[in-house]
């Protein structure tokens, strides 16, 4: 596949901190973790991963303005374009040893998220989309899934943890989709989720109390695979209200019923 230039510059940044966190995944035992907050951990690799993609985007495009998970906002000469940037988005997982977590990059341009890059070095998989030049996974051409029934489908969502969501009202949610589906999967990386919905491994895809940085390049992924993203209440706003729901046009909107639905006792 041909990429532009700038697509080709955030993925040179996103393979290097990928290379970075690689190193320090290897020697996971040794990293030092501080606490950010109750359950949610922040590691000298994902600051180092993030100081990586801050200098390369930096010296690529000087004026364009950041909101990063750890340096939070950073502003630019250009206020038409920003980068959203989450260095190390699976944390937990990482942290853990277990292989799946990702560096997501996304551009907004006026307010429209026009490029993004998920890569995960563990699996060395790059995803990669820019608007109306559809979405790849290692240069191979994604698609959602095809299923039109919930019944047949695999979804994915986030699960609320220590200090994190209203556990109550993902409980009602659980209970409603898993009596629909074929099965309910929680990878740990919601960028990662969204990029499985685009390349068909997951039929859709839910979840709330996510951040902008979390989701923006996986939003345009799905869309660039031909499938459908909402907020919770089935509208836009999903860097603003941090929920979003996923997948083709079909499931999208049945899973979209599905989870706003009240609790149905049997």
């Amino acid at each position: 596949m041909a990429r532009s230039a700038l697509l080709n510059v955030m993925v040179q940044a996103a393979m290097k901190a990928g290379r970075s966190l690689s190193r320090d995944f290897g020697e996971v035992q040794n990293l030092q973790v501080s606490m950010k907050g109750p359950g949610d951990y922040v590691s000298q690799a994902d600051r180092k991963a993030e100081d990586i993609i801050f200098t390369e985007l930096s010296k690529a495009r000087p004026g364009y303005a950041f909101l990063m998970e750890e340096r939070g906002t950073v502003g630019g000469d250009d206020d038409q374009h920003r980068w959203l940037v989450d260095p190390l988005d699976g944390t937990t997982n990482f942290l853990h040893g277990i292989p799946i977590f990702s560096v997501s990059i996304a551009l907004e341009r006026q307010g429209q998220i026009v490029a993004g890059v998920i890569y995960n070095p563990a699996m060395d998989e790059l995803y990669t989309a820019e608007r109306g030049g559809g979405a790849f996974m290692n240069d191979r051409r994604l698609r959602v899934a095809a299923r039109t029934k919930l019944s047949d489908t695999v979804i994915g969502c986030g699960v609320p943890h220590l200090g994190r969501g209203h556990h109550g009202n993902f409980l009602v949610e659980l209970r409603n989709v898993m009596a629909e589906v074929s099965g309910i999967r929680r990878l740990g990386s919601a960028a990662l989720d969204l990029a499985y919905v685009a390349a068909g491994r997951m039929d859709g895809f839910w979840e709330g109390g996510l951040s902008p940085w979390d989701i923006a390049a996986g939003l345009l992924m799905v869309r660039e695979a031909g499938g459908y993203v909402s907020d919770a209440k089935g509208g836009q706003d999903m860097l603003e209200q941090g929920t979003v729901v996923a997948g083709n046009e079909t499931i999208h909107r049945a899973l979209l019923a599905t989870v706003k639905k009240p609790l149905q006792t049997r």
